[in-house]
């Protein structure tokens, strides 16, 4: 049988069919281009003109002047160097930790038949119930009385307890096919043996996304970091922006916004592949 279509083969065969379909694919295609692009170009475009020109209403579409010192001066006087490395720092900790931590725990709800597995599952699933915003005092509190302010354990910690990527190792986990672990058993091989030799090198593409998503998380969050760190030289890029911007000119601090999301975009450019398979990997049966 074939798929019904709004438009017939027959019809899509003939030249004029042909000529319409592309124009409207090619029309289509451009349009969103121009509506996630814009937006970039913007921005970019924005640290490049004068400080006046900025403000200036009808605004430019191209720089009048291209200013280059826009980013120079933001790299200096914004002390971004630092601030990035910060954010670095926190993004990579809390990535880490979350990875290990998130696997162990998805492993052992999948294949280790826990006791009571299925309401540990439950109530780790009950928590994205609960808004972010009510869990900020509780967490700073405890934070507090550590005595983890302004230390990237503050970051790092409540980073791991990540319900939402615990359950798509877990789906991923339950997918694997069982003949193939049970033959690694068979072999002599414990149940480490078959997360590290096994389990771990099938699961790259959902480790992939976990790990994206994991980075994303730490480096656009803001209220957090914001709470648990007063000192300014250890504040991460996002808090940093807008506690040094009081009197920065505005294309200085468009063109440190534009620095700040360089790291993510080339994240995204680089490992869009693997989001991608990662994605449709958990929703596929082993």
């Amino acid at each position: 049988m074939t798929t019904r279509t709004l438009i017939s083969p027959a019809a899509l065969a003939r030249p004029r069919g042909k000529a319409v379909y592309w124009t409207v694919l090619t029309s289509v295609v451009v349009l969103f281009a121009l509506a996630f692009l814009f937006p970039v170009y913007w921005m970019v475009t924005g640290a490049m003109k004068s400080p006046d020109e900025v403000a200036r209403t009808p605004p430019t579409l191209v720089p009048e002047r291209w200013h280059l010192g826009g980013y120079q001066d933001a790299w200096q006087l914004m002390q971004l160097p630092q601030h990035l490395w910060n954010t670095v720092v926190q993004a990579a900790g809390a990535w880490a930790f979350q990875l290990v931590l998130c696997t162990a725990a998805a492993y052992a709800l999948s294949r280790l038949n826990p006791a009571f597995g299925k309401v540990i599952l439950g109530g780790i699933l009950a928590t994205l119930m609960v808004p972010a915003q009510a869990l900020v005092v509780p967490k700073y509190l405890t934070v507090a009385d550590l005595g983890l302010l302004n230390d990237p354990l503050a970051i790092w910690l409540p980073a791991v307890a990540n319900a939402f990527n615990l359950y798509l190792l877990k789906r991923f986990f339950d997918q694997l096919p069982r003949d193939v672990l049970e033959a690694a058993e068979i072999d002599g091989a414990g149940k480490l043996r078959v997360l590290w030799s096994i389990v771990l090198p099938l699961s790259r593409p959902v480790l992939g996304v976990v790990s994206i998503f994991a980075l994303v998380a730490v480096w656009q969050d803001f209220l957090w970091p914001l709470m648990v760190f007063s000192d300014t030289d250890k504040q991460p890029i996002g808090v940093a922006l807008v506690q040094l911007s009081q009197n920065i000119q505005l294309t200085v601090l468009i063109a440190a916004m534009v620095i700040a999301s360089i790291p993510m975009v080339a994240l995204f450019l680089v490992f869009q592949r693997h989001i991608v398979a990662g994605i449709s990997a958990g929703g596929t049966k082993g």
